[in-house]
């Protein structure tokens, strides 16, 4: 059975890590990896040739690759290169990409998209989306310390008193108890939103003020934020704008599959924070929870800034591959029998749920 993994274009990541690749050559696959597949995430190619990959070109991959890997799905002007029956693995995001499923099946290959994967208890070892996020948050309060005008933490100096920053989190999922658990350690005071009113202990436990509003939709079965009421989503906006416009950052990370983000942070809201605030929005792709983000883009409106990132986990590259490449080890290990041949068990939760298109 040969793994194939391809050279990224959109983002620094690799989809195999010299340690992964290790244990998979020892379970007896084959590993292909494109040249220079690690260069942005700091693996040259002597290094996977030693955990006992075989550095191949990229067309080579396609044609010899019983499964692909890769953390961004190849751009649709390749797709004419798959090879009929191939298993693709990949983050397809096929709630926001609504006509991958069809495409890839019309390939004729069996696509795995690992941001489909339950969160269960069974499934966490294969969670992407949290081995990513978790990054996502740390590096969002790093970011926003490095752009704010101001220090986090209080100090007390021979010239006077600095009060600590203000940092509201929106969205205590994984990203967002992260960047609260960051904010404190560097001394910021700390408040956090979520509808999931399951997640107070959560917040109050890494030492997050909860900020309660009644009458929320609860949270799927999966974990993912609900989707709530234009009257909920009206009192939220009021008891926030102040919380808001007295922060001097906010950490953006509220999500709901399957549909745009919720707008939480208005442009009204933005023109009322003081001078030199930061926003860091992690739900930009999806529409960003800021009104005004713009995705991949930094905006500055009112002299405050505005980060739109959802890719944030590549700015610890290394931590982020070496995490995916753990996940796609995992996921194989629990789809694959002692054969190495791939199981399609549609009554399985995990597959049925990840499992996009198949012949």
């Amino acid at each position: 059975m040969v793994i194939g993994v391809l050279k990224e274009w959109a983002t620094k990541k690799v989809g195999l890590v010299p340690s992964v690749i290790k244990k998979l050559v020892k379970k007896g696959y084959i590993v292909h990896i494109e040249t220079r597949a690690g260069r942005t995430s700091y693996f040259g190619n002597a290094d996977f040739e030693k955990a006992g990959a075989i550095i191949k070109k990229r067309d080579e991959i396609f044609k010899t690759a019983d499964i692909l890997i890769s953390y961004t799905p190849i751009k649709k002007e390749e797709c004419d290169k798959l090879q009929k029956g191939t298993t693709y693995i990949s983050l397809f995001k096929p709630y926001i990409y609504k006509d991958v499923p069809k495409r890839l099946k019309e390939y004729g290959i069996i696509a795995f998209s690992l941001d489909m994967i339950p969160r269960s208890s069974i499934a966490q070892s294969m969670d992407v989306l949290s081995s990513m996020s978790s990054i996502a948050g740390y590096k969002a309060v790093l970011r926003a310390a490095d752009l704010l005008p101001r220090y986090f933490p209080m100090l007390i100096t021979a010239a006077g008193t600095i009060k600590p920053a203000k940092v509201l989190v929106v969205g205590a999922g994984v990203a967002g108890l992260q960047a609260i658990a960051t904010a404190k350690r560097i001394g910021a005071i700390v408040e956090a939103v979520d509808t999931r009113l399951e997640t107070e202990d959560e917040v109050k436990s890494l030492g997050g003020k909860f900020l309660k509003v009644e009458g929320a939709n609860q949270a799927t079965d999966q974990g993912y934020g609900a989707a709530q009421s234009e009257e909920y989503i009206k009192k939220q906006r009021q008891m926030m704008f102040d919380h808001i416009t007295k922060a001097d950052v906010i950490i953006c990370t509220a999500t709901v599959r399957s549909t745009k983000a919720p707008v939480i942070v208005t442009t009204e809201m933005v023109e009322n924070m003081r001078r030199g605030s930061v926003i860091i929005d992690l739900a930009a792709e999806s529409g960003g929870n800021c009104e005004l983000t713009e995705n991949n883009k930094t905006v500055i409106h009112n002299y405050v800034t505005i980060v739109g990132d959802s890719n944030l986990s590549d700015a610890a590259v290394v931590d982020a591959s070496t995490l995916f490449a753990n996940n796609v080890y995992n996921f194989l290990e629990y789809i694959s029998d002692e054969n190495l041949k791939i199981q399609l068990d549609r009554d399985d939760e995990i597959i049925k749920a990840s499992c996009i298109a198949k012949p």
